[in-house]
């Protein structure tokens, strides 16, 4: 393979075809910074409007530095994988603190910031820099893995090394951003997962995968397991003596979802009745008991490693002051009041449901 030849034509072809995305259309470190962390495990159609309006919000790192985290993940609402939120959040203060507010150009420093891992580092120093430095996300993985027909399972620690060697030679030295950038272009565009548009690829000439007729079995992954299914119950505890506000909760900062907002509950356990799971779970949370009334709404929701069915339930409070058992926040709210909170997509649901009662 001709990787000079390769590199050229994929330059070229990203120079004439590069989508008009807001973080190219304003290029700085920080912008490439928020970017990078907004696009892990999200598509970039689904992130720009959330980008435009995080950088309205927080202009500058500065800015981001001094926003309650609150604020933050409130920006960040909708957008999931909030644990991002947190550390872009955390990151920021360590940039004001410790680097006079300039995201650093160190490998070594940007490791060091919370959310940041190796092909992070790289995106922001060959981008936001112009440093020769590799990156490996998902779309790199894969157009690699076609170019160079691997056999080996990515998945696996000799796959992956295999891959960072790769994509440390394929960076261009004289233009480090626009080589990287035109790999997860091409990746994103032409070389999809499970339709990649051979006929359409500027470098099909240089595709290994696609000489040996191999690109719909490249990159070769483990397959994946059963995704486990929970049943999850949740409650819209209604004041006793004020009968317009109940009880919303805030998840621990080290649980799944931390720092959100949720009507609270649990998992269910094995024949376990749902209402009797409800009053379990909010004594266990919050040191409270409740009369379980009707069912509000009930819907499957996916995430990441597993999917629930959520009950929810309306309640009565009938005993017990709120506590912090098992939350790190509690709050007596009206619906009207709900705008001032983070909520994560299913919580977003069971607000929807009760504006609709």
């Amino acid at each position: 393979m001709n990787l000079v030849a390769l590199r050229r034509d994929l330059i070229v072809w990203f120079q004439q075809n590069a989508r008009a995305l807001p973080w190219r259309r304003q290029p700085s470190p920080y912008h490439t910074w928020v970017s990078e962390i907004m696009l892990q495990q999200t598509q970039v159609a689904t992130v720009i409007p959330y980008f435009t309006a995080f950088i309205a919000r927080f202009p500058d790192v500065q800015r981001l530095a001094a926003a309650p985290v609150d604020e933050v993940l409130k920006a960040w609402e909708g957008l999931g994988y909030y644990r991002r939120a947190r550390h872009l959040h955390q990151a920021a203060q360590i940039i004001v603190a410790a680097h006079g507010g300039q995201l650093p150009a160190q490998e070594k420093a940007l490791l060091a910031l919370p959310g940041i891992g190796p092909s992070t580092a790289g995106a922001i120093r060959s981008i936001a820099f112009g440093q020769p430095a590799a990156l490996l996300d998902g779309n790199v993985k894969r157009v690699l893995s076609r170019l160079y027909d691997l056999a080996e399972n990515i998945d696996r620690p000799a796959g992956e090394r295999q891959l960072w060697a790769l994509a440390a030679a394929w960076v261009d030295p004289a233009q480090p951003g626009p080589s990287n950038e035109a790999l997860m272009e091409l990746g994103a565009l032409i070389c999809t997962p499970a339709a990649p548009d051979c006929n359409g690829c500027p470098v099909q000439v240089h595709c290994q995968a696609y000489a040996q007729h191999t690109q719909y079995e490249r990159p070769v992954r483990t397959p994946r397991a059963r995704i486990p299914h929970r049943d999850v119950v949740a409650g819209v505890v209604w004041h006793a003596q004020q009968p317009a506000r109940f009880l919303i909760a805030q998840r621990p900062a080290r649980a799944m979802l931390g720092g959100l907002w949720e009507f609270p509950g649990g998992k269910t356990e094995p024949g376990e009745a749902l209402s009797a799971a409800l009053q379990r779970e909010l004594a266990e949370e919050l040191g409270i008991g409740v009369e379980v009334g009707a069912p509000l709404i009930t819907f499957d929701h996916a995430y990441t490693h597993f999917r629930i069915t959520l009950h929810v339930f309306h309640a009565r409070h009938t005993a017990g002051q709120p506590q912090c058992l098992d939350v790190a926040d509690w709050r007596w709210v009206a619906l009207d009041e709900l705008d001032g909170f983070a909520f994560s997509a299913s919580d977003r649901r069971i607000i929807a449901a009760l504006a609709a009662a």
